[in-house]
């Protein structure tokens, strides 16, 4: 008889997750709190306009490939990509930004034209950030954190340095101006932390930039967890909806099940792709593996404040992805890593997916999504997202030397309160556990619990970390390893 296993959530992980263990013969089944699937990936649809409410970059394709190829499959079986051109721009004051193409011959001629002879300087960069990516993306991620000999290989050995200084010394020591050193330090935030506290190694989101690209799935990234739920549900993979897990039942020091809003399902093993931090908190005390003050000393990824714009004409002088560094990002960052509180002046990223995407708006019309990155944890009100949006609506108005505001049909936001009421997130964080150096592989929460034999945990709060090519590594990984232990 197959082991039945239970796993909570329906993120990235979790799906990618159910796929592996129902290709290695378990019974599987997803229960998931809230009433559609993807977790963070989730879409809002409202007035003939979609948005993504969560990831809304798709980068580093070949995770994605690999993923469906362990199931004799391709992307391209389930959703249609486009690589964007450009892939992004950069706003830096009034009418002033430098666009990042799609090839990376293109982007070093944007260099050079911002700083003559930088361009020799970032191909050099861009090789150590491809050689960077060829380890870790291609092998160290693909390693449980279960020990620290998964890190030492010849090839780390031979970067060993790049463990211990930064992206913001590398970049700085190599390039002078400040324009192009933001450009570049960009990439680690979606890591989580501050460039001045993200390994040099890390060096490998500049190539999955510059060297791989942006790419668009038609229809938007929930396209993705469609997908992997088609691919799932064709391997035998059960998924309920609106099933909250309340409780997890243990009996002599093993998971016997969980217990919903008026129902028990009992498992063989239990695997969590639920916020981790939350997930303890549905066991007894003494099956708890990390204590308050644990997660309390943590660095974790910004939360951030949303807002999902439905525009009545279309828009001018931005891109699909646009970043608007007109402030002091050192700034912003202290407000969000060194002392949490609101930013005075937040950076924001803007995307307009219906610049690609004729399925984002109405025809005429235009689709926005608004992101500024903030603190976990900190007060969430109406009247600060009242007063934030007009904060960057606008110097939206004035960079872009347009007028927008009277031309809103509809603004929805989700912040804070809504990361903890919708995913449990701890101190509603967005993005999960920073990859710091003290926060890498071995040194992330287990995979697997030290406490339960029978319990596992899957997403951005274990290993490898966060984002969302990530998440299906994470799923592999503990698939692997329920693999591993149990017999099916």
């Amino acid at each position: 008889m197959k082991q039945q296993i239970i796993i909570i959530g329906s993120g990235f992980s979790s799906l990618a997750a159910s796929c592996y263990l129902a290709q290695a013969g378990y019974d599987v089944t997803i229960l998931e709190k809230n009433s559609t699937i993807g977790g963070r990936a989730r879409q809002l649809i409202k007035d003939g306009f979609t948005f993504d409410i969560g990831p809304t970059w798709y980068w580093m394709p070949d995770v994605f490939e690999r993923f469906f190829n362990d199931f004799n499959k391709k992307p391209s079986d389930y959703y249609t990509l486009e690589k964007l051109n450009p892939a992004y721009s950069v706003y830096f004051g009034k009418d002033d930004y430098i666009t990042i193409e799609d090839t990376h011959e293109k982007i070093c001629q944007a260099f050079e034209l911002e700083e003559p002879g930088s361009s020799k300087t970032l191909k050099k960069f861009i090789e150590t950030a491809k050689s960077n990516y060829d380890i870790a993306i291609k092998d160290l991620v693909y390693n449980p954190g279960v020990s620290p000999l998964e890190l030492v290989t010849l090839e780390t050995f031979k970067k060993l340095n790049q463990f211990f200084s930064t992206i913001k010394k590398d970049v700085r020591k190599e390039f002078k101006n400040e324009r192009l050193v933001k450009i570049l330090e960009f990439p680690v935030l979606f890591l989580g932390a501050k460039p001045s506290d993200t390994p040099s190694f890390y060096s490998f989101m500049n190539y999955a930039d510059f060297g791989l690209g942006t790419f668009h799935p038609k229809k938007g990234m929930y396209r993705v967890i469609l997908a992997i739920e088609s691919l799932a549900k064709s391997l035998g993979v059960k998924i309920k909806t609106e099933a909250s897990v309340n409780k997890i039942l243990t009996e002599n020091g093993i998971v016997m099940g969980v217990e919903t809003t008026g129902d028990k399902i009992s498992c063989d093993i239990l695997l969590s792709g639920a916020d981790y931090h939350h997930t303890e908190t549905l066991l007894d005390s003494k099956y708890k593996q990390y204590s308050e003050s644990y997660w309390e000393k943590k660095t974790f990824a910004p939360s951030a404040l949303l807002f999902y714009v439905g525009f009545d004409k279309k828009l001018k002088n931005v891109n699909h992805h646009t970043l608007f560094f007109d402030v002091d990002f050192d700034v912003h960052a202290e407000a969000i890593y060194d002392n949490p509180e609101w930013p005075e002046n937040p950076l924001f990223y803007a995307s307009f997916p219906s610049i690609t995407d004729v399925n984002a708006a109405p025809e005429g019309q235009e689709a926005g999504i608004f992101l500024i990155p903030l603190a976990p944890g900190l007060k969430d009100t109406k009247k600060l997202r009242t007063l934030y949006f007009s904060k960057i609506i606008n110097r939206f108005e004035n960079l872009t030397s347009q007028k927008v505001r009277d031309h809103i049909l509809f603004k929805e936001s989700f912040c804070v309160n809504d990361f903890i009421k919708d995913y449990n997130s701890y101190k509603g964080n967005a993005y999960g556990m920073a990859n710091t150096l003290l926060q890498t592989a071995f040194l992330r929460p287990k995979l697997k619990s030290k406490k339960l034999n029978n319990l596992y945990f899957t997403g951005q709060l274990t290993v490898p970390g966060p984002g969302v090519p990530p998440a299906l590594i994470s799923g592999k990984l503990v698939a692997e390893l329920i693999n591993k232990h149990h017999t099916n």
